[in-house]
Formats: C-alpha cells, structure tokens, sequence
C-alpha cells in the first residue's frame, strides 16, 4: 500500500523547558534521565505527526551529551523524522540550552530514536515514505541505511547475549 510521502518539516516538532532545581543533579546540571525523557517524548510526537496513528520507542541510540546543561537555562528539543522503512521510523533529535541571562546558546545533545508505528490491532503499520528537502535533510536520510542496519545487528548480538 502506497502511503505516499512525507517531508521531515511535516513531523517537525519543537519543545521548550525551563530547567529547575529538581530537574538537576547536586552539579546543579539537567540529570540525563529527565533530558532523554523530554527528548522521547519530542520524538513521540514527531513520530506520530507523520504516521497518523500510535507509535512506539524502538530503540534510542548515538545520545552524545556535548555539553551540560545548568539549573535556570532553557533547552530547545527539535525533533523530525530522518529516515523510513516499513514500519519503523528514525527521528533525529537535538536539543540546545540557553543562558536567558548571557543569551548564550549551545548545542548540548544530539540523538536518534526509532519508533514503531501500531495499526488499530496493536501491530506494526505500514508508514508514509519521507521526501527530505534541505541538504542536511538529505545527508541524514543517505546515511539511515547504515544505521539501520547497525541497530539490527545490535539487536541480534543482544538477543543473543553478546554484549559490545
């Protein structure tokens, strides 16, 4: 069934959070369990803005925490989809922090979530293809195959207790 396709501004998500004390270690910076929780949760919708129906978290992988992130600054999570297969999609996430009183911005994280999108029964459905649009877009999407299949690989050595 031939669903059409998407571009990556059609997923586009954008999430905004003041950091607070709780959401922070005794550093003082953002803990990394709550960044990745905002982070599905961008994915999630990104996800489901270009299926149209429920999706799940698959898998998250290459989160590189580049910088820390302070108790008082604002993180911006940008989520889109970068890559289809049948069911499955990549999202390519990123979030930056900003210093309101400095207006010092930085890139602190940058991932990839795959999720999985559910039919009505409960089981994977067939999505729309993506149609990526900018260069960067394009770069991504070129190299989705490669990560794809680093992901499955991952997943056979672990299923079959083989940790790297």
């Amino acid at each position: 069934m031939d669903l059409g396709k998407k571009t990556p501004a059609d997923s586009f998500t954008l999430m905004t959070q003041l950091i607070f004390p709780l959401d922070t270690n005794h550093y003082d910076t953002m803990f990394g369990g709550r960044l990745m929780e905002y982070m599905d949760k961008a994915a999630a919708i990104a996800a489901m803005r270009h299926a149209r129906m429920r999706s799940v978290t698959a898998s998250m992988d290459s989160i590189d925490f580049l910088a820390p992130i302070m108790v008082g600054e604002v993180i911006e999570i940008q989520a889109f989809v970068s890559w289809t297969h049948r069911s499955s999609m990549e999202i390519y996430v990123t979030v930056t922090s900003e210093n309101l009183i400095t207006a010092e911005k930085k890139q602190t994280v940058t991932a990839f979530f795959t999720f999985v999108a559910l039919g009505e029964n409960g089981r994977p459905a067939t999505v729309p293809g993506l149609d990526p649009q900018t260069d960067f877009e394009k770069q991504l999407f070129e190299q989705a195959p490669e990560r794809h299949e680093l992901r499955k690989k991952r997943k056979v050595e672990r299923k079959n207790g083989i940790q790297q």
